[in-house]
C-alpha cells in the first residue's frame, strides 16, 4: 500500500473505532511519541508490544464519550490525522474535551513513526 491508501485505512479503522485493528498497518518496530509522557510511561514507546500497552493504559483509565476523526492529509511519506474527544478521566471523574493532531511516517508500505501534538495545560 502506498502513503495516501495507509492514511485512508487508518482514518477509515478510527471512524469505526477500530483503533487496535490499525495496528496491522504498523511497521513491527514502529515508534509512537507522544507530547508528554503518560504517567509511569516513557514519551516514546518503541516496538508494537509497547505501543498497544499504551493504548491499553489509555482505555483503562478513560471513558470515551465522543471521537472525530478529520483527514488524513498527506504529504509525500507522512500524513496527517486530526482527532477530537470527549472523555472522563476514570481516576477524578473530569471531563475534558481534547484535541490532537498526529503526523504519521510510511515506509516499505508501514506506519514506521506517529507523533502526537496537543497541548498539556489549560
Amino acid at each position: 500500500m502506498n502513503t495516501l491508501e495507509i492514511a485512508n485505512k487508518l482514518v477509515e479503522l478510527c471512524k469505526q473505532g477500530k483503533n487496535q485493528e490499525a495496528k496491522i498497518l504498523y511497521a513491527a518496530d514502529a515508534v509512537s511519541v507522544e507530547a508528554g509522557a503518560p504517567p509511569g510511561m516513557q514519551r516514546e514507546a518503541v516496538g508494537l508490544p509497547a505501543i498497544e500497552a499504551k493504548g491499553a493504559w489509555w482505555r483503562a483509565n478513560h471513558e470515551v464519550h465522543s471521537v472525530s476523526v478529520t483527514g488524513p492529509w498527506p504529504h509525500d511519506d507522512r500524513f496527517i490525522v486530526g482527532f477530537q474527544y470527549e472523555v472522563t478521566v476514570k481516576a477524578t471523574g473530569q471531563k475534558i474535551n481534547m484535541n490532537e493532531a498526529a503526523l504519521y511516517t510510511v515506509k516499505n508500505g508501514k506506519i514506521t513513526r506517529e507523533e502526537f501534538f496537543y497541548s498539556m495545560g489549560p
